[in-house]
């Protein structure tokens, strides 16, 4: 009879995620008992497979390694100790840098949020200037002020003169987005900072859902997401901020199901919402600092 050779120290941590022990056994073989990690992905990938949680129909052969003793020495434990302060200091600097890094991405975000808020009240402002002046020619009132004003607003509507934009400035609804999603990842590790490996786990999730539909944008299952699906769920559907994340992304609600029309794919969007995650997966301080 045939074999799955399946890694007892893979399988109890992927079991330890709350996933059940035949989808872990189907994850763990068709990836290679490569990692835990590797694991977790198909299981995503695969969520929806009619097979997934029926047990492979040959024997599973659970390999429980046993480590092998040996002699710890002085010199052993000496070099350990000085390893251990190295870290700890070395440690100690990567979060120094860590935090400095983050407080200037908050002050820049602060700064963007600041000029997006004005350009929003000039708008307002031009806007309701060109109303007086609209109202003032219909009553039969007109002025040289009014028509000067009247003729710039249309000059400006018409993109004669508006103002020139900056090569490298952004258009102020991806910013928009942008600042968005990063509250909602902020958000999310906020409302659950005494669990970190749900926070992680959510991110992780979230980066594959968006990875997935920017590099298969034509195949459908990875733009559907069904909003009763227990793993869904778990790491996502019922963590502060996450299903606002996707649809910050594109996606809708239609029914039980999160989908993303083909039509709605915005490749800037996906890549804004990878590179935000990939920030919050690497960077231990993303969202600790909610204000500078």
């Amino acid at each position: 009879m045939a074999f799955l050779e399946i890694k007892q120290k893979l399988m109890s941590e992927v079991e330890a995620l709350g996933f059940p022990r035949a989808r872990v056994v189907r994850a763990l073989h068709s990836t290679g008992n490569v990692s835990s990690e590797a694991a977790i992905h198909w299981l995503i990938d695969h969520e929806n497979d009619p097979d997934i949680d029926q047990m492979p129909p040959v024997a599973v052969n659970i390999d429980i390694e046993s480590p092998e003793p040996f002699h710890i020495t002085e010199e052993m434990r000496r070099k350990a100790k000085e390893l251990r302060i190295r870290s700890s200091k070395e440690l100690q600097e990567a979060k120094r840098i860590a935090e400095e890094i983050e407080r200037k991405r908050n002050i820049n975000s602060r700064q963007v949020e600041k000029e997006e808020e004005k350009r929003a009240r000039e708008k307002v402002v031009q806007k309701l200037e060109q109303d007086k002046i609209e109202r003032k020619r219909f009553g039969g009132i007109s002025s040289e002020r009014s028509e000067s004003l009247a003729t710039k607003a249309t000059a400006t509507k018409a993109g004669e003169k508006d103002e020139p934009r900056s090569q490298n400035s952004l258009p102020a609804t991806s910013v928009s987005k942008a600042v968005s999603m990063r509250e909602c990842l902020r958000s999310l590790r906020h409302h659950h900072k005494d669990n970190f490996d749900k926070v992680r786990n959510a991110y992780q999730t979230l980066f594959i859902y968006v990875r997935n539909v920017a590099k298969n944008p034509d195949e459908e299952r990875f733009r559907k997401i069904r909003l009763s699906n227990p793993l869904f769920q778990e790491r996502v559907g019922s963590l502060t901020g996450g299903i606002e994340f996707l649809e910050l992304c594109g996606f809708r609600k239609e029914g039980e199901f999160l989908y993303l029309p083909h039509d709605k794919i915005d490749p800037e969007a996906l890549n804004t919402a990878g590179s935000l995650l990939n920030s919050a997966l690497t960077n231990p301080f993303f969202g600790v600092l909610q204000s500078v």
